[in-house]
């Protein structure tokens, strides 16, 4: 493989508030078919945004640290080697409630979101304070309904 085509596999990480999120594989790099990426959470106990995917699935592997994820109503810590699957239309949200950082690796099918959303989103996030009309108008426009 030669230097070009390892620079084209490398993604920026992004931080969205104090998370970061390294895609792997982009929706664009995989016509829209799946979309993968590294997600880490240090150990603030802050919850995500809970939210529903209306046109995607999503399929979530723990790698390191311990993620508490609430879904659809269920609370399920997640740990490394162990996998969670979120059917489209399913309410979710994480946090990190333990003292390590939690490292998950997500996928998404089929790929709608992409880089862009989640530059798009931490654009909206202040000193850990949310502004929920702009998240929420973007995460409708990715297909994604705040809950």
């Amino acid at each position: 493989m030669s230097t070009k085509d390892r620079e084209e596999l490398m993604h920026e990480t992004i931080r969205v508030g104090e998370m970061t999120i390294t895609f792997l594989k982009t929706r664009q790099e995989t016509h829209n078919t799946l979309e993968m990426y590294e997600l880490t959470m240090p150990p603030t106990g802050r919850e995500t945004v809970p939210h529903a995917h209306r046109d995607e699935d999503m399929v979530v592997l723990g790698m390191n640290g311990v993620a508490t994820w609430t879904v659809d109503g269920e609370v399920r810590q997640l740990r490394p080697g162990e996998r969670l699957v979120i059917p489209r239309g399913i309410t979710h949200s994480m946090k990190n409630l333990h003292d390590g950082i939690a490292r998950m690796i997500c996928m998404h099918t089929p790929g709608a979101m992409g880089p862009e959303f989640f530059r798009e989103i931490t654009q909206y996030i202040y000193e850990g304070e949310l502004d929920m009309v702009a998240i929420s108008e973007i995460m409708n426009r990715y297909g994604i309904t705040p809950t």
